[in-house]
């Protein structure tokens, strides 16, 4: 590593000579210094004015009983210079700035022609475009005709705009084989998009540069890849001040998970269209030269992100420091046939440890195949067979479980290992595997007819899936849609499968919950790993009911290659931070935006059409960028985006809008983007604690209403007796009479907004809870289920009544004399259900089992318990799914399956913060 070490300090001299001023100010507390390498060295060690955003994880407070603490990597995050251009900055120094500086949207005629453009090429190919533009109504006088008369001409205007790192193409051959087609390959540096998207301003206040450690209760977390093992051994290894920057192909790991994960953040560019060559040649060939073809382009993509992560590079960060980065391969997120041929391994063994087919299914964890004895192997196997004897070659790498890959593109990549980049992937490796899989095994158990009722019955809560039609004739589903079939399969299979079958689904589901959490610690990564070895204690269960199946009946074994990756996650947390971070929901969905939407405005030529698709995301991107930076400059803003370090609470929100929503708020309405999640604590009821706020509408579905005419549309008969005793006992006895005859209003739904559990500081998005009166469609009404804070015992003396159907939401009319504060609130009628079973009682299902409660009157007949409480001592919707037994009835519906059972599970996994917050405040 001599050689590095001496590169980096030639380069780190160069950087901190000075310009020859005598004097260089601080661009925060304006201290003057002599040399540019003080000044660097005080904007590095200062905390006060190191302008950086401070990571979430250690600004994040810490909660009740709860120590935490953090530090920051000791040799990490030098400057080595400041005010350069960042990436909007750098787009002054186009060609036509000259003429930018009269009319910042040239060659547009101004911001009106430049937004009609803008909608034309994002929305219409150049047929449709030459067919708009020749409209009488475009081309009419009476208006101000746009200056582009052409779809062609309009296309010259797109390309006269600033853009970001250049389309190359390069044909690529194989020497001795013969391609169908030539061979074209369509790229981009990746070093290049690397630095474009790290000097990007719009990410500014989500950006991490620096490995750091968080301590929860003597434990270290675990979340961003900051925060992991690997960031700090690669920073070891790193000359003092180097910066990691981190190649995902796509993106890099500076920006904070929670915003690479969404796909319209824009933090992931295109760097690459793989070609398929067709090659003329035996069959059984042909995927092992493609493979091979695979690895040499990915090799000419990342050439200079190698020599970057060698010796390192100058970048510009978002607030125009410059820093001294390096690029190791770090995260490659990819399915499990495309992590084999990147790991250079056979399909019958595992691309990430070293077991092999007989294996996969017997719960051990084997060692891990290193990127260095892979190529070993490769490397001895190359001595004794020419490579390109490609049938000798291929027999020997089989029996060596090597794939017929020779030269892989990470084997010159310094830090690069697959058993450490090739990342757990939760859409493909648990969601894909619980549909391949569990649910196939589960509707062999209890039955399609039967599995398909019990889903069609269970209550619909607005907001989640609700299967209508059952789920045994889907035969494709998305990844939303396992999820959605994931929270509810373990209490619907109960009752038919045999309970260690239950207890191994169970456990199988727990482990998917615990491995998307956004953090870990050791205790955490233990906890989900015996969830793991759970399933495996009973999977014998699966195939003792023979739900296996295979072509040719029963299948004998668990030889399932994903369900040996499952294994690898407990170690590769420590290693690179949280799963979720590393999902391929993000590359799913920009596969329909960058391949697919494109391919429907193009000529679908097949000579030409990956150029025109690369034409037309050029162009998007460029309409994008230059869209926010001519809004900047138009208004007189900064191209720098502020850094917003104080802590308050936050939603989810894209970084764009974020921006814009400070500086420029009377802009946002014509920018396009996700909209925040509303934030019902700025102007919503809040609970005692201000926790949880809920939000009903100003004007009421039934207004100024007799409590007994309320009692007649919801068919709640006890109503007006339960109001009368509550009024009673809410105010002074000497009142009371004045304020029983008000008259009521009612709403048929409310909103409810919690912090997140696994995120305190995000505000989750609000939930619906229903409360609609009987109707045709709704017998007994639409009326969905909370969880309610008791400040005492519940009526009867039973203190476990703290989950309830809500009935009705109501609060009384302002007509008449003033309220006093008891009664001038909102109040919810709810009927009451009784604890039955704890989840220790069941620990196949392992849930709270509860029933309708009943009161037995004096004439013998019973009634279900009612009682109005303040909506605030609402703490959660939940979601009961009916305790079945052998067989579902067949009557009940979804409509009616609440009111018509009478025992049910309360489901821990209807969401990830409610399983979350039932394992750590009830279980």
């Amino acid at each position: 590593m001599a050689s590095t070490e001496e590169d980096f300090i030639t380069n780190e001299a160069i950087f901190r000579a000075g310009d020859g001023s005598s004097q260089y100010h601080c661009p925060t507390c304006s201290t003057p210094f002599g040399r540019v390498e003080e000044l660097c060295t005080h904007l590095t060690d200062d905390p006060r004015c190191n302008v950086v955003p401070i990571p979430h994880a250690l600004r994040q407070p810490a909660g009740p009983d709860e120590d935490h603490m953090g530090r920051y990597h000791k040799k990490s995050g030098s400057i080595y210079g400041f005010n350069r251009p960042n990436t909007f900055e750098r787009m002054k120094a186009h060609d036509y700035e000259t003429a930018r500086e009269h009319n910042v949207y040239y060659p547009f005629s101004g911001r009106e022609e430049w937004e009609l453009a803008k909608f034309l090429i994002e929305n219409l190919n150049q047929g449709q475009i030459s067919r708009f533009l020749k409209l009488l109504w475009v081309k009419s006088e009476a208006r101000q005709q746009p200056t582009f008369k052409t779809a062609s001409q309009l296309i010259t205007f797109m390309d006269a705009l600033p853009k970001g790192p250049p389309w190359r193409c390069t044909t690529i051959k194989t020497e001795g084989y013969v391609t169908a087609h030539p061979v074209h390959l369509i790229w981009r540096d990746a070093l290049e998009v690397k630095k474009h998207i790290f000097g990007n301003p719009v990410f500014a206040n989500d950006m991490e540069f620096d490995p750091y450690e968080v301590i929860v209760n003597g434990e270290r977390e675990y979340g961003e890849w900051m925060s992991s093992l690997r960031a700090h051994d690669i920073q070891d290894e790193l000359p003092r001040g180097g910066l990691e920057m981190h190649p995902t192909f796509l993106t890099i790991a500076n920006i904070r998970s929670n915003i690479h994960m969404k796909a319209t953040a824009h933090a992931w560019s295109c760097i690459v269209y793989m070609p398929i060559p067709q090659y003329i040649c035996n069959p059984e060939f042909s995927s092992l030269l493609q493979a091979r073809m695979w690895h040499r382009c990915m090799d000419i993509v990342c050439e200079n992100l190698k020599h970057a992560a060698a010796v390192g590079t100058s970048m510009v960060d978002p607030l125009g420091f410059l820093r001294y980065g390096f690029t190791p391969l770090v995260a490659y997120t990819a399915n499990l046939p495309e992590q084999q041929m990147i790991a250079c391994v056979s399909k019958n063994a595992s691309p990430v440890t070293l077991a092999i087919q007989p294996q996969f299914g017997d719960g051990k964890v084997y060692e891990p195949r290193t990127g260095q004895g892979t190529l070993k192997a490769l490397e001895e196997l190359g001595r004794r067979i020419d490579p390109w004897k490609v049938q000798e070659f291929q027999e020997v790498a089989k029996v060596l479980y090597l794939s017929r890959v020779y030269l892989p593109f990470w084997n010159n990549w310094r830090f690069a290992d697959p058993a450490i980049f090739l990342s757990p992937e939760l859409l493909h490796t648990c969601h894909k595997f619980f549909f391949d899989h569990v649910l196939k095994w589960c509707k062999e158990v209890v039955g399609a007819d039967e599995l398909d009722t019990r889903f069609r019955s269970q209550h619909k809560r607005t907001g989640t899936r609700h299967f209508g039609q059952g789920i045994s004739h889907v035969q494709q589903m998305t990844g939303r849609e396992h999820r959605d079939i994931q929270r509810t399969i373990v209490p619907t299979i109960a009752g038919v499968a045999n309970p260690d079958f239950v207890r191994a689904v169970r456990a199988l589901v727990d482990f998917i919950y615990k491995v998307q959490s956004p953090t870990f610690t050791l205790s955490s990564i233990a906890d989900m790993a015996s969830s793991l070895q759970e399933f495996h204690e009973f999977k014998h269960a699966i195939l003792h009911a023979e739900a296996r199946q295979g072509s040719s009946g029963p299948i004998e074994h668990f030889a399932i290659p994903k369900l040996e990756l499952l294994a690898s996650f407990a170690r590769a947390i420590p290693q690179l931070g949280s799963i979720i971070q590393f999902t391929a929901d993000v590359s799913e969905c920009m596969l329909i935006t960058q391949c697919k939407n494109p391919f429907e405005r193009t000529s679908h030529q097949r000579a030409t059409f990956t150029q025109q698709v690369v034409h037309l995301l050029d162009q998007e991107e460029t309409a994008r960028q230059f869209d926010l930076y001519a809004l900047l400059r138009s208004n007189s803003l900064s191209l720098n985006n502020l850094i917003v370090n104080e802590f308050d609470k936050v939603v989810d929100m894209d970084p764009m809008l974020g921006w814009i929503m400070r500086v420029a708020p009377e802009e946002l309405s014509r920018l396009h983007g996700t909209r925040p999640v509303r934030n019902h604590f700025l102007k919503g009821l809040l609970s005692e604690d201000s926790r949880i706020a809920f939000h009903i509408t100003v004007s009421s579905d039934h207004s100024n209403k007799t409590p007994s005419f309320l009692a007649h549309l919801y068919q709640l008969l006890n109503f007006p007796q339960k109001l009368h005793s509550f009024i009673e006992g809410s105010v002074n006895p000497a009142l009371t009479t004045r304020f029983q005859s008000h008259l009521l209003n009612v709403w048929n739904k409310f909103r409810l907004q919690l912090h997140s559990t696994l995120r305190p500081r995000l505000i989750m998005p609000s939930q619906q809870v229903q409360a609609y009166p009987p109707s045709p469609t709704y017998p007994h009404g639409n009326c969905d289920t909370v969880l309610l804070r008791m400040h005492g015992e519940g009526e009867g003396g039973n203190s476990d009544a703290i989950v309830a159907q809500v009935r009705m939401v109501f609060s009384l009319s302002k007509k008449g004399p003033p309220l006093p504060p008891e009664l001038d609130q909102v109040f919810l009628y709810v009927q009451l259900f009784e604890v039955i079973g704890r989840p220790q009682d069941d620990v196949g299902v392992m849930m709270f089992r509860i029933r309708h409660r009943f009161a037995t009157g004096p004439d013998g007949a019973r009634t279900q318990v009612g009682m109005i409480i303040p909506l605030l001592d609402i703490t959660h919707a939940i979601e009961l799914i009916p305790i079945y037994g052998d067989r579902a009835d067949r009557a009940v519906t979804s409509s009616t399956s609440l009111e018509h059972y009478d025992t049910f599970y309360l489901n821990n996994f209807s969401d990830k913060e409610w399983y979350h917050t039932l394992h750590t405040e009830f279980m």
